[in-house]
């Protein structure tokens, strides 16, 4: 086996999802982005590179990274900037959205009068979300995300070439759908006058039951009604989906009323959405509680009590040493671990 904790990067996998999205992209005209905030393994950045626009960034440091390693088109959104930042991300950034009005009206004579040709957006709220839970909704009353409609006047909009919005998580064109009814019932006149029109992230388009027909269907009706707008998309959960796994190890098993299985792969280290979200991974060959003959919790080897992954069955008893596979951990692991309790940091490995 391989040292753990570890993680498995598939390649053939990122080639996979890749091609999926070059074809919505083949189909529509229509441009495709990795949301680095989800995953931004560099390894795997040349793979990509095939398939994809460029990149998106939360911040002046995936933006950075995203302009040394990515390549293509850089754009950024974040809620809010500050002035040494703005300075660095107009040398590199293609577009840069902004969350509010007074944010855009601060550095507007900046950014219109940057050297380098920026293209600068605005981040509405469309006051609708399909959010799968509540801590991902960015349209929850008293968000930070987004300008409301009801705020909105003209006289704002001088200069701005887009509209940025984002309120999908892991879900199908037909929330999407939704999604736009209000977007374009609140927004029409202003989408008549941009240029582009960013619909976010959170579509699951390499997921096998996504209906990727609809989404270029969706595409091509936005199309049809603004026929100015280039349309934007920044997925990526969907560019990482089944992208790699987890690797641990059983160090020890303690007895207290069950048996729990110490491992040296940690919730909140390694994969802090399992206590965030909460969601419990997917593990290799094993069953729900008491569904196989062997019952364990996972809990991790850090100092905090509630450092618990799930528990699991298994047909076979474990045993220290024991290899364990935590599937589809490429997206929203890496780009959130950290190094508390001094826990070190998985290794990766990519399999050709």
């Amino acid at each position: 086996g391989i040292g753990t904790p570890a993680y498995v990067l598939d390649q053939a996998a990122f080639h996979h999802n890749g091609q999926i999205l070059k074809n919505v992209q083949e189909a529509t005209g229509a441009k495709i982005l990795l949301a680095q905030k989800a995953f931004s393994c560099t390894s795997i950045y040349p793979i990509l590179r095939n398939y994809l626009a460029g990149t998106t960034a939360s911040g002046l440091y995936e933006a950075r990274l995203a302009a040394e390693e990515f390549g293509g088109e850089v754009h950024v959104f974040s809620p809010a900037y500050k002035p040494d930042e703005m300075r660095q991300l107009l040398k590199i950034s293609d577009h840069i959205v902004f969350n509010s009005l007074s944010q855009w009206t601060r550095y507007r004579e900046e950014v219109l009068a940057a050297p380098r040709a920026v293209s600068p957006g605005l981040r509405i709220n469309p006051e609708y979300a399909e959010a799968v839970a509540e801590i991902y909704n960015p349209c929850a009353p008293g968000s930070r995300f987004g300008v409301l409609a009801s705020l909105m006047n003209e006289a704002d909009f001088e200069g701005v070439e887009g509209l940025h919005f984002h309120t999908l998580c892991e879900q199908g064109a037909d929330a999407l759908e939704r999604t736009l009814e209000h977007v374009i019932a609140k927004f029409d006149s202003y989408l008549k006058k941009m240029k582009w029109l960013n619909m976010g992230g959170g579509h699951l388009m390499t997921n096998k039951d996504y209906d990727v027909p609809r989404l270029i269907r969706i595409i091509k009706d936005v199309q049809e009604r603004y026929q100015q707008l280039e349309i934007f998309l920044e997925p990526g959960e969907a560019i990482s989906s089944g992208g790699g796994v987890l690797v641990g190890s059983v160090i020890d098993i303690v007895e207290n009323g069950m048996q729990v299985a110490v491992l040296d792969v940690s919730a909140t280290t390694h994969m802090p959405d399992v206590l965030e979200m909460p969601y419990r991974p997917d593990v290799l060959g094993s069953g729900e509680p008491g569904e196989k003959a062997y019952t364990y919790r996972f809990g991790g080897p850090t100092c905090l009590s509630g450092d618990v992954i799930g528990d699991y069955s298994f047909d076979q008893p474990l045993e220290i040493g024991d290899q364990i596979v935590f599937e589809d951990m490429a997206h929203y692991t890496m780009v959130k671990n950290s190094t508390f309790n001094g826990v070190p940091l998985p290794s990766i490995t990519c399999l050709r």
